[in-house]
C-alpha cells in the first residue's frame, strides 16, 4: 500500500403559483347594491364602456419578474423566475446586459426558473423580459432590471474529476469536490446548481459525503456503454451560510466506453475479469495480509501509472515502512490500495495474502490489465475483514441505490432524477 498526494483535476416551462386573493377588513352590515345585483369590485360593475357602449375588458394583470425591478447586489448565480396572477406558464425569457449583449440560458424542466448558461458578470446591470400565458389564454409580459454584486473576497475551492474528451469506465461517478466542505444547510442549494445530463438518458442522483467535501453522481446501475455525460457545476457566486461564495463554474463532456469489470474473491484468491458481460480472464491475486487487509467493497480505478514508487516511510509501524518501485499501478483508494504487478509475490499469488492491502498480480497479468482498463472501471473485492470506508476513493458504488439516494440533499423521485432541462 502506498501513500501519494491526490492527482486529477480540482478542476421548460415555468410552473407559476397562483396569486392569493386579497381581502379587506371593515363594516359589512350595509353592502351597497348595484344593477343586476353586482357588488362593488365585480368586473361587470367597474368596467368602463367602450365606443360601442359595451363594457370593455379589465386590464390584463402584469407578469411579475424575479429578481424584482431595481434590486441590486444580486449573486452572479441568479436565475430568472416569474409569477402570473391566476397561474400560467412562461414561454420566453430574454436577459440582456447593460452593453446590449444577450445572455443565453434555458428553462428548467421542473418549471421553477430560467438558468443562464454561464455565470453573470460581477457588478453588471441586467434587464430581464419575460413573456408568458395565463390560464385565461391572455399573453402577459413583465420586465425587471437588476444589478449583480461585486466579486466577493471569500470563496470556496472546488473541483470536478472529469475531463472533456476523455473516455471512462462504466462505473465512473461524477465527482465534485469542495474545500472547505459545504455546510449541510447549504447543500440543497448547491445541488440544484449541479447539472448532469446523459445521452442516452439515464436517471441518477447525487450523494454527499458526511463532511460535505465531496458529492458523487451516479445512476442506479452502471452507465450504459457509449453514454455521453455532460456536467456543469454552476457554482460561481452561490452564497453560503458561512459567508463564502462558490468560486467558478466547472464543466465537462465525456464518454463512457465498453463494459469492463473486475471481481476479486478472497476465498479463492482469484480475480475474474469481465468484458461486455463475458469472462475474458481469470487472474491469481495476493491480497492484504492479516495486519494490513485489503478493503472489501466496490472501488473504481482512479488513476493509472505505468511506473511509480511507493514510499511508506511515514507509516507508524516499522514493518510497513518501505520504498519500492512499482509497475502497472492502478489506484483504488486515497489510502493507498492499488492493483499492481508484484513479481516478488508471484509464487504465492492465488494461495496466500502477503500484500500491504493492494491487489497483487503477476507482471504479465499486471501488464495485460493495465492495457485493458480505463479510469472509472469497477473492481469489487469480497471476503476480507475490512470494509471500504465511505470517501476512501470514489466509493459511490460501494452502497445500495437506496443508501446512495439517502445521501441526497434534495428529494429524489423513485428510480432517480432525470435531466434538469
Amino acid at each position: 500500500m502506498g501513500r501519494f498526494a491526490r492527482s486529477g483535476a480540482m478542476v421548460g416551462v415555468l410552473v407559476l403559483t397562483a396569486s392569493l386573493a386579497l381581502t379587506g377588513c371593515g363594516d359589512d352590515q350595509k353592502k351597497p347594491a348595484f344593477v343586476a345585483g353586482a357588488q362593488q369590485g365585480d368586473p361587470a360593475a367597474t368596467a368602463s364602456p367602450d365606443a360601442t357602449g359595451e363594457p370593455s375588458r379589465p386590464a390584463v394583470p402584469a407578469l411579475t419578474v424575479n429578481p424584482a425591478d431595481g434590486s441590486d447586489k444580486r449573486p452572479v448565480s441568479t436565475e430568472i423566475s416569474a409569477r402570473i396572477p391566476g397561474g400560467g406558464k412562461v414561454s420566453k425569457v430574454v436577459l440582456t446586459a447593460a452593453n446590449g449583449a444577450t445572455v443565453a440560458g434555458r428553462l428548467r424542466r421542473d418549471g421553477s426558473s430560467w438558468v443562464p448558461s454561464a455565470p453573470l458578470k460581477y457588478g453588471t446591470r441586467y434587464t430581464a423580459t419575460v413573456t408568458g400565458t395565463g390560464t385565461d389564454g391572455q399573453t402577459r409580459q413583465g420586465t425587471s432590471s437588476f444589478t449583480t454584486m461585486a466579486k466577493p473576497k471569500s470563496m470556496i475551492g472546488s473541483g470536478l474529476y472529469m475531463f472533456s474528451g476523455k473516455t471512462y469506465g462504466v462505473a465512473m461517478p461524477v465527482v465534485a469536490e469542495f474545500s472547505p466542505g459545504i455546510p449541510k444547510k447549504d447543500r440543497a442549494a448547491m445541488q440544484k446548481r449541479m447539472f448532469v445530463q446523459t445521452d442516452p438518458p439515464q436517471p441518477g442522483a447525487w450523494h454527499w459525503l458526511y463532511n460535505g467535501t465531496q458529492a458523487y453522481y451516479r445512476a442506479p446501475e452502471y452507465w450504459k456503454p457509449g453514454t455521453t455525460i455532460t456536467v456543469r457545476l454552476a457554482l460561481a457566486g452561490i452564497p453560503l451560510s458561512n459567508g463564502r461564495y462558490g468560486n467558478v463554474d466547472r464543466s465537462a463532456t465525456a464518454k463512457i466506453g465498453r463494459a469492463f469489470e473486475m471481481k476479486v474473491d478472497n476465498a479463492t484468491k482469484r480475480m475474474t475479469v469481465y468484458e461486455n458481460g463475458s469472462v475474458v480472464r481469470t487472474v491469481p491475486v495476493s491480497l492484504g495480509k492479516k495486519s494490513t487487509p485489503s478493503s472489501s467493497g466496490t472501488m473504481v480505478v482512479m488513476e493509472k501509472k505505468e511506473s511509480t514508487v511507493f514510499d511508506t516511510r511515514d507509516e507508524p509501524d516499522p514493518s510497513n515502512q518501505y520504498v519500492t518501485k512499482i509497475d502497472f499501478a492502478q489506484r483504488l483508494t486515497w489510502g493507498g490500495e492499488y492493483i499492481h504487478a508484484a513479481p516478488w509475490s508471484e509464487g504465492v499469488q492465488g494461495r496466500v495474502n502477503v500484500s500491504h492491502g493492494c491487489v497483487n498480480v503477476s507482471m504479465a497479468d499486471g501488464r495485460w490489465l493495465f492495457g485493458k482498463t480505463l479510469v472509472g472501471d469497477p473492481i469489487t473485492v469480497k471476503g476480507t475483514p475490512r470494509r471500504l470506508e465511505p470517501g476512501n476513493g470514489w466509493t459511490a458504488w460501494s452502497m445500495s441505490w437506496s443508501q446512495f439516494v439517502a445521501g441526497s440533499a434534495v428529494p429524489v423521485p423513485e428510480g432517480g432524477q432525470g435531466s434538469p432541462f
